[in-house]
Parts: structure tokens; sequence; C-alpha cells
């Protein structure tokens, strides 16, 4: 149930502006917000069972961030990771056979270009315009009452300018119920808050990305326990981001 708003050329100070909850379950082994040691500069957490990764950026510029798209007879066990797409794509490897994967949403850039990847019903990559977007687990066309709340939070923080964090995350944090989904295939009432509150399947961590026009920005990860309570929060700042 991750839900994600990504502000895309949509601001003169940040090139890429980007809010998200990673939503899973709480016995999946995490490893937190890290610079990654394999000298390719990511900056990102880490699956400890699959070893890819839901969020990340990297020292070049490249971004990315993967949900999950909700259909029937999904998620299959038997099939790929589907963390290894944005891992791959900040390592700049080759991408993986997306036919091989669960349905996914994809969303990846760098300084020039992003866009929206998905495997359902067939494989399509579309530019993302510049604007905000919001995704989750429905239709990308089709936002879902959480994806709409999180876009507008994003706006309005955008629209008000500054530096400080705390209302991006305190939109992360919003745990107020929604109305029922467009679509059948909407998560279940217990689910439609940005914020999910559960022992075992809920909000593992925040997230924001911030990435200057200037090349100077910041990741920010902010985790929880099973409890919803704050757990850490690790913040790494980032200076001369240039796709090269």
């Amino acid at each position: 149930m991750c839900v994600a708003a990504i502000a895309w050329l949509a601001h003169p100070r940040w090139r890429v502006a980007i809010i998200a909850n990673r939503d899973e379950f709480h016995a999946r082994p995490t490893a937190p917000l890290a610079r990654w040691d394999d000298g390719s500069g990511v900056i990102a957490g880490r699956d400890l069972r699959a070893g890819g990764t839901w969020l990340g950026v990297t020292t070049r510029g490249r971004f990315g961030l993967v949900t999950n798209f909700r259909r029937p007879g999904y998620p299959k066990p038997e099939m790929a990771s589907r963390g290894a797409l944005v891992s791959d794509w900040l390592r700049a490897r080759p991408d993986g056979d997306h036919a091989a994967m669960n349905p996914f949403h994809l969303l990846r850039g760098d300084a020039g270009r992003c866009e929206h990847l998905t495997n359902w019903p067939s494989a399509k990559a579309t530019p993302l315009a510049p604007g905000i977007h919001g995704v989750s687990n429905g239709a990308f066309d089709t936002p879902w009452p959480k994806t709409a709340r999180l876009a507008s939070a994003l706006s309005e923080w955008l629209a008000q300018g500054g530096d400080a964090l705390d209302p991006l995350f305190a939109a992360l944090a919003d745990e107020t119920p929604l109305p029922p989904e467009p679509d059948s295939e909407g998560p279940e009432q217990r689910f439609s808050p940005v914020f999910i509150r559960d022992p075992d399947y809920g909000t593992r961590c925040s997230s924001v990305v911030l990435l200057g026009a200037d090349g100077n920005g910041c990741i920010v990860e902010r985790s929880f326990d099973p409890k919803g309570a704050v757990s850490g929060e690790i913040r790494i700042d980032l200076e001369g981001v240039r796709d090269r």
C-alpha cells in the first residue's frame, strides 16, 4: 500500500521533490537509508530479503521509486522482486525482464527526464509532464484519495516556500480514514489512510527527497516500529549532484 507524490520541474528551486511512505510487513528485514558501499553512488534503504530498494537517489542525479499495482490474482510469490527495478536504474544497469515481475508502477529519472513505467497490462513507458503527480497501488491515471491528498500537500509546501520539512512529514503521518477508492481493486478501509498503523503490515518508513536545480539537496528517511512510533531518522545531504 505504498503511496508517493513527486514534483517534477514544478518549482524553480527544486528540480525534483518526492514524499513517500513505504508500507510493508514489519517482519521483512530491511537496512535503513545509507550510502551503498559498492562504488555505485547509490543512496537508499535496502530490502535484505531480495536485495533491491523501493526508493533512492544517486550522487549523479538519478532517482527512482516503485510501488506495486494491485491486480486480480497478484502478487505471485514466484515472480521476481520489483525492488530490482529501482536499484538497477540507480546503478545504470540494463532493465530486467518486466514481464517476470508482479504488476508495478516505476517512476525514474535523472537531470533531463522523468518517466512512468508499468508492466500492466503490457510494458509501457510514458514521459512525466512537468508538474505534481501521485502514485499508489491503483491505476496511475485514476488517483486514489490518499494519493490526491499527498500530492496536494506537496503542492502546498512548494507554494509556501521555505526549508522546513515538518509539514511534509506531517502529511506523510496523516492517519485520517478516507472514502472508498474509485475502483473495485482499492484497498480495504484500514489501508485507506496515507499512514497505516498496523502491527503486521503498515508504514515502515516515510521519505523526503529534494534535488535542487543547483545540484544540492537531501534525502531523509524516518522509520517506524510495528506500533507506528518513530524508531529512527537519517538525513543525508547532497552537494553538487549532477547527471554525468
